[in-house]
């Protein structure tokens, strides 16, 4: 049984207080979501990855990325729980990865969850990440 909710502020479900998306003058900042291990951060608007699920390939934008994972924009996301593999070019080179569906939004895109992805490539995205955040 969870604890009583401390007074001050909304709280989730694991009575942590809630984190808003900081937006100024129109820029988003790098935010968090009381699930999210990672903060998210705005992709550059030329970020775009090939993904594949069920055999079916796709090539669309991404809308924001940590290292958790990414929101990717598409018209017919596949339903939540679907593994995709995903692969992008950043400028620190090559990134393939495995991720899940976590959220899935006809006509917008979806939330994946990265649940697999090589050291180096890690490394890479890692590298591509901390050069965005500064």
């Amino acid at each position: 049984m969870l604890p009583p909710a401390i007074s001050g502020g909304e709280r989730n479900v694991f009575n942590c207080a809630r984190k808003e998306s900081i937006v100024l003058s129109g820029v988003a900042m790098a935010t968090t979501n009381d699930l999210r291990r990672y903060p998210r951060l705005p992709s550059p608007n030329s970020t775009i990855l090939a993904w594949q699920s069920a055999g079916l390939r796709h090539v669309s934008h991404v809308t924001n990325l940590g290292l958790g994972g990414l929101y990717i924009q598409t018209q017919d996301p596949p339903p939540l729980g679907t593994f995709i593999q995903l692969l992008f070019d950043v400028p620190t080179g090559e990134v393939r990865a495995r991720a899940v569906v976590q959220r899935s939004k006809s006509k917008e895109g979806m939330g994946v969850k990265f649940v697999a992805m090589q050291q180096e490539d890690r490394g890479r995205f890692a590298r591509w990440l901390k050069h965005l955040s500064s």
